[in-house]
């Protein structure tokens, strides 16, 4: 098979409306790597068919009244976590991934560490949340307590620090903020190791939240951090400071929530 009959497959995979944009962009680099790579035919190129387009999809975002709605039926730590989520603009895994020591309520500041891209972030602590969180570390605290004099209380340390710093993985400052309810035990050190909550456990809460507030949408743990971009853009807040917020490497990105705004040549008044 030469680049025609390579052409001609993908054309005709193309014309099949059930493959998305990304299964026909796959097919395609398989094809390539198995003609280039394997049957080392490093002449062959593929020019007629181009990638295709991904899909653009705007996110669903909540009004202020649902968010409330939805909160109401959420208690205990998935209910901080979700809020959260609404309050500071976390992704789930950033939420469930914060360390005592990332939270810093006198200066009302969290420190996101390794978010999406390995990159560190700093966002805000909603005023409604110091004295939920400051309980939850409290809790946190006597629960380690409590594992330490049971010989257990070790928590993973990031990347290499484990091994410059053994003892740190006994410290209060690197204990989870949402610790899971059991313990593990390490294969290598044989050490008691207690995670954080499990992402399911929010998921699952959420979704039943949802529907116990009678909203028949598909509202997804994410969706707060969506309504949470959004909302700060209807208080007129600038673009730019809700993509450090964000932790969006580009503004572009999150442009997408100036179209749930609906902010088009409508909405821009004239200096006329």
């Amino acid at each position: 098979m030469g680049a025609s009959e390579v052409e001609a497959f993908l054309q005709h995979l193309a014309s099949d409306r059930d493959l998305s944009g990304s299964t026909l962009n796959q097919a395609r680099a398989a094809l390539l790597f198995l003609y280039q790579k394997v049957f080392d035919r490093e002449g062959l190129e593929v020019t007629q068919v181009v990638r295709a387009k991904q899909p653009v999809h705007l996110p669903e975002v909540m009004t202020r009244a649902e968010v409330g709605r939805v909160l109401d039926f959420l208690d205990g730590p998935p209910g901080l976590v979700a809020r959260l989520l609404y309050g500071s603009g976390l992704r789930l895994g950033e939420a469930l991934g914060l360390r005592i020591k990332d939270v810093q309520v006198g200066r009302r500041e969290l420190m996101v560490r390794r978010g999406k891209g390995g990159k560190d972030r700093v966002t805000l602590i909603p005023e409604a949340l110091v004295d939920a969180l400051t309980h939850q570390m409290e809790v946190v605290g006597a629960l380690h307590h409590k594992d330490v004099s049971e010989d257990r209380g070790w928590v993973a340390l990031p990347g290499a620090y484990g091994r410059k710093s053994p003892a740190a993985a006994r410290e209060r400052a690197w204990q989870w903020c949402f610790p899971a309810t059991r313990h593990y035990r390490d294969p290598e050190s044989g050490r008691w190791h207690r995670h954080h909550l499990h992402p399911t456990v929010v998921q699952r809460a959420v979704r039943e939240a949802v529907k116990a507030a009678g909203l028949a949408r598909k509202i997804t743990c994410h969706t707060f951090r969506h309504s949470f971009a959004t909302h700060l853009l209807e208080d007129g807040y600038d673009i730019r400071t809700v993509q450090e917020l964000l932790g969006h490497q580009d503004v572009s990105t999150t442009m997408m929530y100036t179209h749930v705004l609906n902010r088009g040549v409508g909405g821009v008044r004239s200096p006329l």
